[in-house]
């Protein structure tokens, strides 16, 4: 046998080997329960632990961490941006293994805490609203809808689904302080304006999707200074389902103005079956809890990359939202 053919199928027994040996390991680890054990995670849920959103997000990521076996803390904001920052700040200070973030502060205000967990070795990933200047400075990953597309989406499909025409009046919510966030109802605004519509602006805070009653009197003004509104383009699920509340205080009855916004819960359920809503689009927040922190532990234990996954998965309207309305109420969707 010459030297070349004995080199030859010496590398060919290592590669056989080295392959054999690989998935063993690989499968020995994924069969074992609670595989990701040992890895630390500070999990942001956006919001408070009982609010329609963040509540579905929440179970999302305790479903992962029961599945997975990771030491998960979890962090609740009330959707207040600057206390996000802070609570970031501490966790980054903490030392995890990895961070699960939300990304409604924006790009500015995460970037030098995103540079301070690079140089610490913590993995970050991201959920809700993406900051893609600082995944392309120090990596991560983003698991949400692409917000902009989403939004603009949902503007074609209520051009297609109702009865607007060019000069019609829409009001659209959003909160411009927080651009990141805003990119979806921008979106929506886009294309009602690029069709003649003619968009009245409301601005809603962050502390409305805490609780969506505080903003009862900026709804009646608007509505009350422009009766020949035909749509409310709503900019979360939270005020998407009290739109019944605020229509009935500015005096409309169930069908006389359509109601679209982003996100499915229980009110918005019932929203659609007592013709208070109309179409939503929808980004399985479920997703938002459980595959960051899939991710984080697929990273941790075997260097993989990180997951990008966008959950807007469509729209729900009248005609489809009995199909989603059981793990809706159930706080699954």
């Amino acid at each position: 046998m010459s030297n070349r053919i004995f080199v030859i199928n010496l590398l060919m027994v290592f590669t056989m080997l080295f392959a054999l040996a690989l998935p063993v390991f690989a499968q020995d680890d994924l069969n074992r329960a609670h595989w990701c054990e040992g890895v630390r995670i500070r999990f942001f849920a956006g919001g408070t632990e009982g609010d329609a959103f963040a509540g579905i997000v929440y179970r999302g990521a305790l479903a992962a961490a029961r599945d997975l076996g990771a030491d998960v803390e979890y962090v609740f904001s009330g959707w207040d941006s600057e206390l996000m920052t802070q609570q970031l700040r501490e966790a980054v200070a903490q030392a995890p293994d990895g961070i699960a973030m939300m990304g409604h502060p924006g790009n500015e205000a995460i970037m030098p805490l995103a540079a301070e967990a690079a140089e610490a070795g913590i993995i970050m990933m991201y959920q809700n609203v993406d900051v893609d200047q600082v995944r392309a400075r120090y990596g991560g990953g983003y698991v949400g809808a692409q917000l902009h597309s989403q939004g603009r989406a949902l503007g074609y499909e209520a051009l297609r689904q109702f009865d607007l025409a060019e000069g019609d009046t829409v009001i659209v919510l959003a909160n411009l302080a927080q651009r990141e966030r805003a990119l979806r109802e921008l979106g929506v605004w886009e294309v009602l304006e690029e069709n003649g519509m003619n968009i009245v602006h409301v601005d809603s805070g962050p502390t409305w999707a805490a609780d969506p009653n505080l903003g009862i009197p900026s709804m009646v003004a608007a509505i009350t200074d422009n009766p020949e509104v035909k749509m409310v383009v709503f900019s979360g699920g939270q005020v998407l389902g009290n739109t019944q509340t605020y229509f009935e205080a500015a005096g409309l009855e169930a069908g006389q103005v359509k109601a679209i916004g982003f996100d499915t819960n229980e009110f918005i359920m019932q929203g659609f079956a007592e013709d208070w809503i109309h179409l939503t689009a929808d980004q399985q927040p479920f997703l938002q809890g459980y595959l960051p922190i899939l991710s984080i532990c697929q990273t941790a234990k075997f260097g993989l990359a990180p997951l990008n996954a966008d959950t807007g998965a469509g729209f729900i309207d009248v005609s489809n939202y009995e199909q989603v309305e059981e793990l809706a109420i159930a706080g699954y969707r």
